[in-house]
């Protein structure tokens, strides 16, 4: 181990080693708190879906049938 250190360049090649661990340690923490994230987004989303199912006014449904026809009418259009 000593004879590594002593040989010309071994300093270079122990910062790299070092700095690669310390970005490896960053990029672990970072992705755990991805993982946070996600789990607070999946539980959003169910929020938000069970609201919308629930709460939904009549005025929100027509708008959403005649947009969905207005839609499927302007692909037809394209189509032709």
């Amino acid at each position: 181990m000593q004879r590594l250190s002593d040989a010309p360049g071994a300093d270079r090649v122990l910062n790299a080693l070092n700095a690669t661990r310390d970005r490896v340690d960053d990029l672990q923490r970072r992705v755990r708190g991805l993982e946070d994230l996600e789990k607070r987004l999946a539980a959003l989303e169910k929020k938000v879906d069970k609201l919308s199912k629930s709460e939904l006014p009549p005025t929100s449904h027509s708008r959403k049938s005649t947009t969905t026809t207005k839609s499927s009418g302007g692909s037809q259009a394209k189509k032709s």
